[in-house]
């Protein structure tokens, strides 16, 4: 009789497999997500071969920075052609998510890594000391809050397309772009400022605890650039686009990163301070209300 109920208990089991197959996907977009796996790995490899030759010869370390700000714009495009196509599915947001660890988890940990590693080295700092355990500690860490990050996002996840304002903690993409926009202006605009590279383990367990915090970050798209806005908004807009365009690309990267992940965070600590126990309360409570109404592009 056992036998008969476990058979049974498994036949329910295969069945319950055999209905969850993917039958179908979309060709475009998921081609275009596996690009950005695909970006992330050639600058996890661009990355060990710079530590290899060293930092002074063909600029590794920057042209990965670059191939991960690819794997961005391939994100960015992925999700958007699948709403356009109407053709936002389960399958599209797990494949998304794990080319977003790749891209935004391991490729920026290990870049870091590599690229402290051979400065630590270059100074004549033996391997295996304490520093070289706590840049290990620090790109284990980032990757662990990057796998969280975008695992929370597949748990909380609605496939609803409702209006989407604000991120549950730092959204993985930008946390990687603050890592690789220091290390890209680094390496092509202040090649002698080691305490730089110094300071990127640090940054990295900052931007992962940001991750899987809940302050609240807002959606650029649909926060500020979505909807009817005043006129005097536009102008500041383009002021603001001038701005950026006569600053050399490698700044500009790192004051549009460093100023999202880090003012959101100000922000959050402000009403902390200041005792606006209640700003706080109900800004969780809309991220609680977000989670359940997110789409699948936002992780």
């Amino acid at each position: 009789m056992g036998k008969l109920k476990h058979k049974a208990g498994r036949a329910r089991l295969f069945r319950r497999v055999r209905r969850q197959r993917v039958k179908y996907i979309t060709v475009l977009p998921s081609l275009i997500t596996i690009l950005n796996g695909l970006f992330g790995f050639t600058a996890i490899a661009l990355a060990s071969k710079g530590a290899q030759v060293g930092v002074t010869q063909f600029p590794y370390f920057a042209v990965a920075g670059y191939m991960v700000l690819l794997a961005m714009f391939a994100d960015m495009l992925d999700g958007r052609l699948a709403r356009m196509s109407q053709s936002t599915s389960s399958f599209g947001g797990q494949l998304d998510s794990l080319c977003d660890l790749i891209s935004f988890g391991v490729a920026p940990a290990f870049l870091m890594l590599q690229l402290t590693e051979a400065k630590l080295i270059a100074a004549g700092i033996l391997s295996g000391g304490f520093l070289h355990r706590f840049i290990w500690l620090a790109a284990l860490a980032y990757i662990s809050c990057a796998a969280i990050r975008l695992a929370r996002f597949n748990v909380e996840n609605d496939e609803n397309e409702a209006a989407h304002m604000n991120f549950a903690g730092l959204p993985s993409p930008a946390a990687a772009g603050v890592i690789i926009s220091l290390v890209i202006f680094q390496q092509e605009q202040m090649p002698g400022l080691t305490l730089l590279v110094y300071a990127l383990p640090f940054i990295a367990l900052g931007v992962g605890v940001l991750m899987v915090s809940r302050i609240r970050y807002p959606h650029v798209l649909n926060f500020y650039l979505k909807g009817k806005q005043p006129f005097s908004y536009l102008i500041g807009v383009l002021l603001l686009l001038g701005l950026m365009a006569c600053m050399r690309h490698q700044t500009a990267l790192v004051l549009i990163f460093a100023v999202y992940a880090g003012g959101s965070f100000l922000k959050w600590l402000y009403c902390i301070v200041t005792n606006k126990k209640s700003q706080v309360a109900e800004e969780e409570n809309g991220l609680d209300a977000d989670a359940a109404n997110s789409p699948a592009i936002n992780k």
